[in-house]
């Protein structure tokens, strides 16, 4: 099973990065000021989904509602498992018309079968059609009392405001650097991959604050490699990622040598370096010049070795 799959968080304690979305939720549970409709939105990666199943065992768990599911209890079990018939999983990618929505109004009319409220995650819930969000609307205005909705989404302004206005709203964040970097230290550890913090810097900043994808890279990394994983083996299982020739060519560009440049874009090609992400590296490390300078402590969300390169950015005579 890969890595993000045996990792998913079980408990809102192991759900990292997202502090004001745990605390409100746990508070919720913890005084029973549950919604009937919630709404998810952040980048992929950031535990949208997650977060979305451990509220559902917190509200089915037979020891329950509580803000800390057993995860051992038949109800949770059968949620982990995928088997409840009263927790629903709905990809609104390929469920996003009308037809599939008034399928979901008839059903939520019943009353659960076996557990405490029926629970629907709605994923990528701004793919569904204009028909299919109307079609939503009304069960959304006037749900049964053990209807549940957790509506997830990368895309929050694709949803027609109607929608919106009928969700509690919960801002998922991108994951920082240092965090990630904790995080996958202690799932190397447990799954005995030797991996320097070079390494997972390197992992962490090409997975873009998505949890998931880092994992996804992580094990990707450790298939490739033949022994200790260091920043090299990471580059040479996924190619340049843009960040040193990005550095080079902010360089180049603030010097004026405009040569230098076309030689360093030539040279990222011949490697590998995405051009698109060799763009948004080279926006990012003039971003960073910004910040150290106004506040060089603001680097630490963003860069995986801030004093190193916060030294560097400060040594520069531009700055």
């Amino acid at each position: 099973m890969s890595l993000y799959r045996t990792w998913r968080p079980r408990t809102f304690a192991d759900l990292v990065g997202q502090d004001a979305v745990v605390k409100t939720l746990t508070t919720a549970l913890q005084t029973g000021r549950l919604a009937h409709a919630y709404l998810f939105s952040g980048p992929r990666g950031s535990g949208k989904t997650s977060a979305a199943k451990i509220l559902a065992r917190c509200i089915e768990c037979v020891n329950g509602p509580t803000a800390t599911p057993d995860n051992t209890c038949e109800n949770c079990v059968a949620i982990l498992e995928g088997t409840a018939l009263d927790v629903l999983e709905i990809d609104a990618a390929s469920n996003r018309g009308i037809d599939e929505i008034r399928a979901l109004r008839d059903a939520v009319k019943f009353a659960p079968s076996s557990m405490r409220k029926k629970v629907y995650i709605i994923d990528e819930a701004h793919m569904l059609t204009k028909e299919g969000a109307n079609a939503f609307l009304k069960t959304l205005e006037e749900p049964p009392e053990w209807a549940v909705f957790v509506l997830a989404t990368t895309a929050p302004e694709s949803l027609p405001p109607t929608i919106l206005s009928r969700c509690q709203r919960y801002a998922f964040r991108r994951i920082a650097i240092p965090v990630m970097i904790v995080r996958m230290r202690e799932i190397a550890g447990a799954e005995g991959i030797t991996i320097d913090d070079g390494a997972l810097g390197a992992i962490a900043y090409r997975a873009d604050g998505g949890l998931r994808d880092a994992l996804t890279m992580l094990e990707q990394v450790a298939a490739f490699a033949s022994g200790p994983v260091d920043a090299a083996t990471v580059d040479a299982a996924f190619g340049q990622t843009g960040r040193a020739f990005a550095r080079a060519l902010r360089d180049a560009t603030l010097d004026g040598d405009a040569p230098a440049a076309l030689r360093i874009i030539d040279e990222g090609s011949d490697a590998g370096a995405d051009m698109t992400g060799l763009i948004r590296s080279t926006i990012a490390e003039f971003r960073h010049l910004l910040v150290a300078r106004v506040n060089p402590e603001l680097l630490s969300r963003d860069l995986a070795r801030s004093e190193e390169h916060t030294s560097e950015l400060q040594s520069r005579q531009y700055l």
